[in-house]
């Protein structure tokens, strides 16, 4: 993401996992992992909307912790339909935030997967902020958000998305009466509203 940003690799369920660690100009007020969209179509901890959503975790004072899931670049393994990968996200909470305040985010399929890693986690320890962008309703099964988390839960969904339509993430999110912002005329990759995005997400983590 920038010149600081620190390349690592660190044990996973599935042998090794790739991470990408940007840390604030202050001391970090915890940390923030943040989960990348579908590893067969592309995705990655390179992708733009994840790198938006860790540069607002950034600035915002959290450490931001991006990583691959297994099979993309130097993470191995295979792709595993989410089970795997929420054992990959869970393993890097595990390794860099093992305590302290801890923020989950994820774009598209890495949205559906952080919703998974939200509800098991959720009765281990405190959950500052949840961020689920694009989030693959129509694709997987969406954990629900705790009722105690939705204060806490910014959803946010473009109302153009062809990729994941808008309706499925709301007809995920009406049970629960969890908010979802629609961001007009928005795509799923945000293309050219990517600074907004940011400042959505900003907002909610101040």
């Amino acid at each position: 993401m920038n010149a600081q940003t620190q390349m690592l690799l660190q044990s996973g369920p599935a042998g090794t996992l790739e991470v990408a660690i940007d840390q604030p100009a202050s001391d970090p007020r915890g940390v923030a992992v943040v989960a990348h969209p579908h590893p067969l179509f592309g995705g990655s901890l390179h992708n733009k909307v994840v790198q938006t959503l860790a540069r607002a975790f950034v600035q915002q004072g959290w450490r931001c912790v991006r990583f691959n899931f297994r099979g993309v670049g130097q993470s191995t393994g295979v792709h595993d339909q989410g089970q795997g990968e929420l054992d990959d996200l869970l393993a890097v909470v595990a390794a860099q935030a093992p305590q302290g305040p801890l923020c989950l985010a994820g774009f598209s399929f890495g949205g559906f997967v952080t919703s998974h890693a939200v509800a098991q986690l959720h009765a281990q320890r405190a959950i500052a902020r949840v961020v689920l962008v694009g989030t693959a309703a129509s694709r997987f099964t969406v954990a629900p958000i705790p009722q105690e988390l939705h204060l806490q839960t910014l959803v946010i969904h473009g109302e153009a998305d062809d990729t994941v339509p808008l309706a499925a993430v709301m007809d995920w999110a009406r049970p629960q009466r969890l908010p979802v912002t629609v961001v007009p005329g928005g795509e799923h990759f945000f293309h050219g509203q990517l600074p907004l995005l940011k400042s959505l997400l900003v907002r909610h983590i101040a």
